[in-house]
């Protein structure tokens, strides 16, 4: 695909209302509704620019989309255009079997659900509503029976980076299609002082980076966008060790001209047809989230417009916007990042630096990685 002509990814951010008062919500969402929420009018028409730019992934997000009665007509609408379409719910008594078994045969994709925590009281906490686990866990089980393909979706904070081996346990249990771990951007109700230092995330890509190697699901990154280079620096020193014990290279990386390995490799279709992206993307760059307003974002942590769906056209505005452009462009990353010699492959949590210094173009903060060029000079 050629991101400076269309996105891989698009998500649409049906609403804010939501029940839940997770600690790290990036909308600081509320009960109620908006207003001024793009109208289902307005949703069709943005199903129908997504067809007609024939995104592979479109994800109903929110706030919670099932505050909105119009969601099985919108999904239905997407299913009969050809769009594949997931959703990304809140666990809370709106997501009932019933709820599950009308959207399945409004024609969903795939369901994300999202677990944040081994146990009730941890993740109840994160999520900041008792009894939300216990919804997260019947959600599950309401999709393994009705055949709804699963994603499970993980935020990585300071509240719960001790209990990551635990979710990754629990995880690796469930018969799911794709493991998103996401990690904080300080936007929203998410504080700065909730981010993992550089050294913890080393530490979680370590562990994700193993666990590809032995699930059969995928697993992605949100916003550690050099977790890709982990792994190309994973996949050379196992390289050369192969090489040092004149063996083969392993079937998983012959013939391979990509840097990565299966948690980010080329697209691999899973049984709902949703493919992976056939390289890393990035806020802008093969990825555009919508508001509930209809305001265009590089994502839903960056927090720059670049226009609005009700006058402007979503392909104009990700093809041509300044910000967008520039932002598809690695000669303008700062600091280390613009010097770093996988800056293509990764380019750093472009909302993550805007959060922390205002600068969407400042180096990722939460990177080890010294480039060589960086370390020639201190040398």
């Amino acid at each position: 695909m050629n991101f400076n002509e269309r996105p891989f990814i698009v998500i649409w951010e049906m609403t804010q209302a939501c029940d839940l008062a997770c600690i790290h919500c990036r909308a600081s969402a509320k009960p109620m509704r908006h207003p001024l929420e793009l109208s289902t009018a307005e949703g069709q028409r943005l199903i129908d620019q997504v067809a007609h730019l024939r995104v592979p992934v479109f994800v109903l997000s929110g706030g919670d989309p099932l505050k909105r009665p119009d969601l099985y007509r919108l999904v239905e609408y997407a299913t009969l255009r050809g769009v594949r379409t997931s959703l990304t719910p809140s666990a809370t008594p709106l997501l009932t079997r019933e709820a599950l078994a009308g959207l399945k045969r409004a024609g969903l994709a795939r369901l994300a659900v999202s677990l944040d925590g081994p146990n009730a009281l941890a993740h109840d906490a994160f999520r900041g509503i008792s009894g939300s686990f216990e919804l997260t866990l019947q959600a599950i089980r309401s999709a393994h029976e009705l055949g709804i393909p699963l994603q499970i979706n993980t935020t990585v904070s300071r509240q719960n980076f001790s209990d990551f081996d635990e979710i990754a346990q629990l995880v690796e249990v469930l018969d799911i299609v794709l493991w998103a771990v996401f990690f904080l951007v300080p936007t929203g109700r998410g504080q700065t002082e909730d981010l993992t230092t550089a050294r913890e995330f080393e530490e979680i890509f370590g562990k994700l980076h193993r666990m590809s190697q032995r699930v059969r699901f995928d697993i992605k990154t949100t916003e550690a966008q050099h977790y890709r280079r982990f792994v190309a620096q994973a996949r050379a020193a196992e390289r050369r060790g192969a090489a040092a014990r004149t063996q083969p290279i392993p079937e998983l990386y012959a013939n391979r001209s990509d840097p990565f390995t299966r948690e980010e490799g080329t697209s691999r279709n899973t049984a709902d047809g949703i493919g992976r992206a056939p390289r890393g993307i990035n806020d802008a760059n093969g990825f555009v989230f919508v508001s509930h307003l209809g305001e265009v974002y590089p994502s839903g942590f960056l927090p720059l417009s670049a226009g609005n769906i009700r006058g402007q056209s979503l392909a104009s505005i990700y093809r041509e916007s300044p910000l967008f452009t520039s932002l598809r462009d690695a000669k303008n990353l700062k600091g280390k990042c613009g010097v770093c010699e996988f800056r293509e492959i990764c380019g750093g949590s472009r909302a993550r630096a805007y959060a922390l210094t205002g600068d969407a173009f400042a180096e990722e903060s939460c990177c080890t990685y010294q480039p060589k060029a960086v370390a020639s000079i201190a040398a």
